[in-house]
């Protein structure tokens, strides 16, 4: 989800929830074989890149399909609720394909707005990185195929730990001691930029220590961010937030957008940012000044779970060409496009085998593709999400902790009232 286009959905994780339909369209029973095919993908900052990528695949498509036209529609991220609500209850202003955001999917398809794909008879899908593909499921079923992926990994000043003799942290615990010694060293700098606001970089410090937001049983869901092992994290991503690393008067407000820009400003000597973040660090202060690892798990060695943002190609279920609807999502979301559209646009592939190629030949994508293959997360696949994360449910909860007004048993155990009440609604 660039960072703007994928901040923007994922808020990197949504603020902007797709408001649930009543009903949404059912199936059209016919499947035309000629005609418009509609598709609707997210506008970006600079389009023109992806613009082209995408015109090369209707070429291609064309030319295969006698009497058939593709047209597609950029429609801005911001609006994306009120388009798509409007979509499912309206089919006839609907698109046949459509990108959206994956944290976005429950919501999707408890309107009724998109079709369950089989992905069996298309060969390449057998090499989609499994946790990956499951970010395209509700209760077992695929809903759209994964365009592409984003992860975080830990930022660092390499010029900074040369001059004190520093290597970067090996474990979770090392994070808060590195930090704070850089901090005590060079006051003028932020040992680590975090976030009170920061969900996704807090995430991974509870998953690391074998918690997680919530479980379902059932299909029920229940809040769990007050266990002991999602308390420790919280414990472990909050102590980051003082006086001594990343004061709260400055960091507490903080979301990931923040938090890297402190890092792309020198002001910081980490931060926890994504493959995405990139292109503008370095067209910061801090270009060739840095290093990248991965944001390292509670054992030396290991890698903290990431959360898995990106967008998935659906196909709207009120569609009446559905094949080759279907055909197209498969094409645009092909090997073949995704190679163009990481070469364009610098989107990560969600292939295993092609994650390997541009690894291969762009190291700096190391760290994010050993974090994708050591395993990734996802939040709660319900549309109950949406309104915890439209509460800031978890973001206040760290807030409340930084700034002192809560301890984390409190705060914990209020977040998983609200989250429950939510779950339950």
């Amino acid at each position: 989800m660039r960072l703007k286009t994928l901040a923007a959905v994922l808020g990197v994780g949504a603020v902007v929830a797709c408001a649930p339909v009543q009903s949404g369209p059912t199936n059209s029973g016919t499947d035309e074989q000629t005609g418009q095919l509609r598709v609707w993908l997210f506008d970006e900052v600079n389009r023109a890149p992806k613009e082209a990528v995408v015109k090369e695949a209707i070429s291609e498509f064309q030319g295969k399909h006698s009497g058939v036209t593709v047209d597609v529609q950029y429609i801005q991220v911001s609006s994306r609720a009120e388009r798509f609500k409007a979509a499912f209850s309206d089919p006839k202003s609907a698109p046949d394909v459509a990108e959206f955001g994956n944290t976005d999917l429950a919501g999707y398809v408890s309107a009724g707005g998109f079709s369950e794909l089989d992905l069996g008879k298309w060969d390449e899908s057998k090499d989609l990185v499994p946790t990956i593909l499951d970010t395209a499921k509700v209760d077992g079923k695929t809903y759209g195929v994964p365009w592409f992926v984003g992860v975080r990994a830990l930022y660092y000043r390499t010029d900074v730990f040369t001059e004190l003799g520093l290597q970067p942290p090996t474990t979770l615990d090392e994070i808060a001691t590195t930090a704070r010694e850089i901090r005590q060293k060079k006051p003028e700098l932020i040992g680590i930029s975090a976030g009170g606001k920061y969900l996704f970089a807090a995430l991974p410090f509870i998953w690391a220590n074998g918690g997680d937001i919530a479980k379902s049983d059932g299909g029920k869901f229940s809040a769990t961010i007050d266990s002991a092992e999602a308390k420790a994290g919280v414990a472990k991503y909050t102590e980051l937030i003082k006086d001594d690393i990343c004061p709260p008067a400055t960091c507490a407000g903080n979301g990931g957008d923040a938090s890297v820009e402190a890092f792309r400003a020198g002001k910081a000597a980490m931060t926890i940012g994504g493959d995405f973040n990139r292109k503008s660090v370095d067209a910061s202060s801090a270009a060739g000044k840095y290093g990248v690892v991965p944001l390292p798990g509670k054992d030396k060695g290991s890698v903290a779970p990431a959360f898995a943002g990106g967008n998935l190609l659906g196909v709207m279920k009120g569609t009446q060409r559905k094949t080759l609807a279907t055909e197209f999502t498969q094409l645009l979301a092909s090997k073949k496009y995704q190679q163009k559209m990481y070469t364009a646009m610098g989107n990560l592939p969600t292939f295993s085998d092609v994650q390997k190629q541009v690894a291969d030949s762009d190291k700096f994508l190391e760290p994010f593709t050993k974090t994708l293959q050591s395993g990734t997360k996802f939040v709660p696949v319900t549309p109950a999400w949406a309104k915890i994360e439209a509460q800031a449910v978890v973001p206040t909860m760290l807030q409340e902790i930084v700034t002192g007004a809560k301890n984390v048993d409190t705060a914990t155990a209020d977040a998983a009232k609200t989250m429950n009440a939510a779950f339950t609604s």
